[in-house]
């Protein structure tokens, strides 16, 4: 029992990193469209980036697709995204 508890938990707090540093609009929004496409609701993604036009994609990417847009920062030039995944359409 405890071993399965402690897998769920380690499932809920793992999140997949795409790391697209220096790469230009609109390369770090479509990376994260692909693996999105292959995670499960719920799942989180966290993404990278250092182009300035990433905040204004990923808010639309988001606002377009479903998905939630759980965070966002910058820190030293990086941006810094959390997505997660949309629920499922039965």
């Amino acid at each position: 029992m405890l071993k399965t508890v402690r897998a769920r938990i380690l499932k809920t707090m793992r999140e997949r990193v795409i790391d697209a540093q220096f790469q230009k609009s609109p390369l770090p929004v479509l990376r994260a469209a692909r693996m999105l496409r292959g995670m499960a609701a719920g799942e989180k993604l966290r993404i990278l980036a250092t182009d300035p036009q990433a905040v204004a994609d990923f808010k639309d990417f988001c606002k377009t697709s479903g998905h939630a847009l759980v965070a966002a920062s910058e820190s030293g030039g990086v941006f810094s995204f959390s997505v997660k995944v949309k629920a499922a359409v039965p």
